[in-house]
């Protein structure tokens, strides 16, 4: 499987930060790769990208302000064979490349992400009212992963709700 590396530069308008690579994503190298991944799709109906980028186009998100990263590189099927070890170390490389690279919103997409980063039991989709790395916002996405049994209305208002934060 190959690397999935980051899509990154400093001071991006958002950072998007995922659990890890699928195995979709492991074998083609490209982030959001798998077929019913909806992250793409999401960005487009928010108006946070003017149209659909393909998984293999990503580096474009970079001409947007935007950029990819995720909490684990590993690659695994589900979220769920991610090991506390590994959110652990994976929570120490996130919080550097933050302190490094300074997006003004660190996005997660996935409560899960972000309750695995914060260390929080209780989150909600949203701007967060405290901030893991001084001055740059929390902002946490549903998962945009077919997995996911959220309805792509209610993943669009989030996403929504994220470009609003961010046109400000």
């Amino acid at each position: 499987m190959k690397p999935v590396p980051d899509i990154i530069k400093p001071q991006l308008s958002i950072l998007f930060i995922g659990f890890n690579p699928g195995l979709r994503s492991a074998e083609t190298g490209k982030h959001f790769a798998g077929h019913s991944n909806r992250f793409w799709r999401l960005l487009t109906e928010s108006g946070l990208t003017p149209r659909q980028l393909k998984p293999e186009e990503g580096d474009e998100l970079l001409s947007f302000g935007y950029g990819i990263t995720n909490i684990v590189a590993r690659p695994s099927k589900a979220a769920s064979e991610i090991s506390k070890a590994e959110y652990l170390e994976g929570g120490k490389v996130l919080k550097r490349k933050l302190a490094t690279y300074r997006p003004k919103v660190a996005c997660y997409a996935g409560i899960g992400v972000y309750r695995e980063f914060a260390a929080k039991k209780e989150v909600v989709c949203g701007l967060q009212h405290d901030s893991i790395v001084p001055g740059i916002a929390d902002f946490v996405l549903p998962s945009p992963s077919g997995l996911n049994r959220i309805s792509l209305a209610d993943q669009l208002h989030w996403y929504c709700e994220l470009r609003k934060l961010t046109m400000k």
